[in-house]
């Protein structure tokens, strides 16, 4: 499964969204700013347009943080700048070798090991807050600062302008800088994304969307629902198909019918399966940003062990919002 969608910022100008989305366009991450709560000129404009006319949307924040507190700032910025918007699509940190010269600029050396924590400064801030956290970094970049490690804590936006993709995990892959799109003026850049981040947000209560419109604060966290014909699963880094299929007692054969899988070793971290029900005795929940594993078993009166088995789960510290889990019913 891929997603066409691109991202924008002051550069693009006056968007004729319309014509955006008549041409095919299913997404678009926008720049909603940068630095400390300097909000893009053109980002109110974007978002309100795009919610009109009902292309979902995300929003990115590039990085000129210099400590982990100052990436925390950053995300509170990014917040107050996105809140009166309808976001189905992820909150993200745009971390490039611009930020390291503006650090160094300041007489700040941005280590691999700070890098690291100015994204996992804004990313935490933005779940606390109830939004599904991503971070844009390009190839050098994650091969010089960022490493492949923290993609499996956050979902990874990719830069890597190519004709094919080198399979890199990621949940959405920016492939080129010079594309031409109807209702834009001169070159914009366009991505694919690998998940279908509107169902794994809306299924997980995040962005604040409950029923499909803004709310004031999170949802609620849901009570699990009973077993239905399938659960959907996020599949996470060092996945195969037939693992999946042997977790959850099913077969490759039928997954790849109901995901419409043609290459059963060509699956992608991010991408959400669905799982078929196998008639057992459990009810369902899906993880939402913050819940842990112990905090789930308190809730619905099971232990741990219980929930990694069940879900075939070999570290319980490791659990993604989005992903649906099975609780076993009251005896």
């Amino acid at each position: 499964m891929s997603i066409k969608g691109l991202d924008v910022s002051k550069f693009q100008g006056e968007v004729d969204w319309e014509r955006v989305k008549a041409a095919g366009y299913r997404f678009a991450m926008l720049r909603a700013g940068y630095g400390f709560n300097t909000v893009d000129p053109q980002f109110r404009r974007n978002a309100s347009e795009c919610n009109r006319i009902g292309l979902p949307i995300g929003a990115y924040w590039f990085c000129y943080a210099v400590s982990p507190s100052s990436a925390v700032q950053e995300a509170d910025g990014c917040l107050d700048t996105i809140a009166d918007y309808k976001l189905e699509y992820p909150v993200c940190y745009d971390i490039e070798q611009a930020s390291v010269d503006y650090a160094s600029g300041e007489g700040v050396t941005i280590t691999p090991e700070l890098a690291k924590q100015l994204v996992k400064s804004f990313c935490d801030r933005i779940e606390a807050k109830g939004y599904f956290a991503m971070f844009y970094s390009n190839k050098n970049f994650l091969d010089q600062y960022l490493g492949s490690d923290i993609a499996k804590r956050y979902a990874l936006w990719y830069a890597r302008y190519a004709d094919t993709f080198d399979g890199t995990d990621c949940a959405m892959w920016q492939y080129t800088s010079q594309g031409s799109v109807p209702g834009i003026s001169g070159n914009v850049d366009l991505n694919l994304s690998y998940v279908d981040f509107p169902s794994v947000i809306r299924s997980a209560g995040l962005n604040r969307l409950s029923g499909g419109t803004p709310s004031s604060s999170p949802s609620p966290s849901p009570s699990p629902a009973p077993s239905t014909d399938y659960i959907t699963y996020v599949i996470q880094s060092g996945d195969t198909l037939s693992g999946i299929a042997a977790r959850y007692g099913t077969t490759v054969s039928e997954l790849t019918r109901l995901n419409g899988i043609s290459d059963p070793d060509r699956i992608y971290a991010g991408n959400t399966l669905k799982v078929p029900e196998s008639g057992a005795s459990y009810q369902t929940y899906t993880i939402r940003s913050g819940d842990t594993l112990s905090g789930i078993a308190a809730r619905y009166g099971t232990t741990v062990s219980e929930l990694a088995k069940l879900n075939g789960i070999s570290d319980p510290d490791q659990i993604y919002a989005g992903n649906t889990i099975r609780i076993p019913s009251s005896r």
